[in-house]
Formats: structure tokens, C-alpha cells, sequence
């Protein structure tokens, strides 16, 4: 399955993956702006950050000057290169194409471990590239929220083959409590989409393709996001 992320056109139209990560650019910026400025908020900034799956660095981008250093993985080349033209320290691979005694105070995983296939193995090796008192922060699709209750089976978030678990907040706080980490708790993760691509989700698509206004729109959903943070324990060795 990693090939498939690893394909070039992952991000960029393939029949898997994004219709246009690009075009998602304006959205995904403000998105990452809030996430960036709750980062600040509730203590998790000033060390150093790691992105996993960074893509093309935009929330490394909009962190600059919140941390004292940025870094993202990325398993697709040809994004871990759009973010290092953007002057960014990004690694393309997983955790572990970084150097192995690396290690981060916080470490921000979006929409990532619905990939997963071994969560509990991820999670180990997330919490072995913290220092000792650092923070992750996970963000998921929520598979408890209202949006996925009401949509049912036309739940945006329903992508075979890509993604293969789904958490609601009990779920992904038992994850993170059985893999060692403690103080878990909810993290503002406003999320905002184009407003073609909200048209795409609901049936609307022509409608999006023949005003491309609709691309500049971004608009806010709430609850769309399930964010915890938790803390690897301070006194763990």
C-alpha cells in the first residue's frame, strides 16, 4: 500500500487520493493557520516540531517563528519536494528515514492514522521520537460525529482502499492511553474545505467545475476533525 502514496499522482488527480491538493491550497493554509496558532495556545509550541506526512509543508509553513526548528516526513517525492522548495527540512519517507536519534518535542500527525494498518506499533514509534515530556497530536476523520451519522455510507471519509481504520474519541483516546502516553485531550482542529469541494461531496460537482469562484471560497465545517493531544510522561527514561 505505501506505493500508493508514493505515486505522483497522489496529490494531484489520480483516481486515488486528491482531485487537487493544489487547489486545496487556500483552505488547507487557513486550516493550518488556526492548528498553528492552538498549537501556540495550549502550550505545545517554542521546541521542535515534526509533521508526519507533511505534504507539501503547508502547516510547517504556517508554524514558522512558532517553533524553534520544523521538520515533516512525506512519503511521496515529488510533495517532500514542493515543501523543500519551500525551505523546509522534509525527509521523504516515514518515521524512519530520519536519523535514528532524532527525536522531537512536539509531533503533529493529520490525517494520517487512518492510513495505519498497525496503530499501536505507530503510535510506539511516534512516542519513541518524543522527548520525554513532549506532545503529539493526532487528527483523524471523526467517525463519531454528526457529519458521518447523517451521511451514512456517502461519508466523504468512506475512501477505500486509502483509508483502512476509522476513530471516534473514545477509541482514539484508548489508543493513545494504552500506548504510554497520559494528560490526553480534546485539540481545537477547525477545519476548512473549497466550497467546489463541498459541492463534489454532495452531489454537486458540475456546479463546482463550471465556477471556479467556488475554488477561492473556503468555508468552515465544524466537527469534521477529531483532534487529541497527549504527553509522553516526563519521567519516562
Amino acid at each position: 500500500m505505501l506505493v500508493l502514496y508514493q505515486r505522483g499522482d497522489y496529490f494531484e488527480g489520480g483516481d486515488l487520493g486528491y482531485d487537487s491538493y493544489a487547489d486545496q491550497t487556500r483552505a488547507l493554509r487557513a486550516t493550518f493557520r488556526r492548528v498553528a496558532h492552538n498549537l501556540v495556545r495550549s502550550g505545545l509550541a517554542g521546541g521542535d516540531l515534526l509533521d508526519v506526512g507533511c505534504g507539501y509543508g503547508l502547516l510547517l509553513d504556517q508554524a514558522r517563528g512558532a517553533f524553534r526548528s520544523l521538520a515533516g516526513t512525506e512519503l511521496s517525492d515529488e510533495a517532500a519536494a514542493q515543501a523543500r522548495r519551500r525551505g523546509l527540512d522534509v525527509v521523504t519517507g516515514g518515521l524512519d528515514a530520519l536519523p535514528g536519534d532524532r527525536t522531537f518535542d512536539c509531533i503533529v500527525c493529520a490525517h494520517v492514522i487512518e492510513h495505519v494498518y498497525d496503530p499501536r506499533s505507530f503510535v510506539a514509534t511516534l512516542r519513541e521520537r518524543l522527548r520525554p515530556g513532549g506532545s503529539v497530536v493526532i487528527a483523524t476523520p471523526d467517525m463519531g460525529s454528526a457529519w458521518r451519522r447523517s451521511l451514512r455510507s456517502r461519508w466523504p471519509s468512506f475512501k477505500v482502499p486509502e483509508h483502512v481504520l476509522y476513530f471516534d474519541r473514545r477509541t482514539l483516546a484508548r489508543l493513545l492511553d494504552e500506548g504510554g502516553f497520559d494528560d490526553v485531550r480534546e485539540f481545537p482542529y477547525p477545519h476548512a474545505f473549497p466550497l467546489a469541494l463541498i459541492a463534489d461531496k454532495v452531489g454537486l460537482g458540475a456546479l463546482g467545475r463550471r465556477s471556479g469562484r467556488l475554488r477561492s471560497v473556503s468555508v468552515w465545517l465544524p466537527a469534521t476533525t477529531l483532534a487529541l493531544s497527549a504527553r509522553r510522561p516526563a519521567a519516562d527514561p
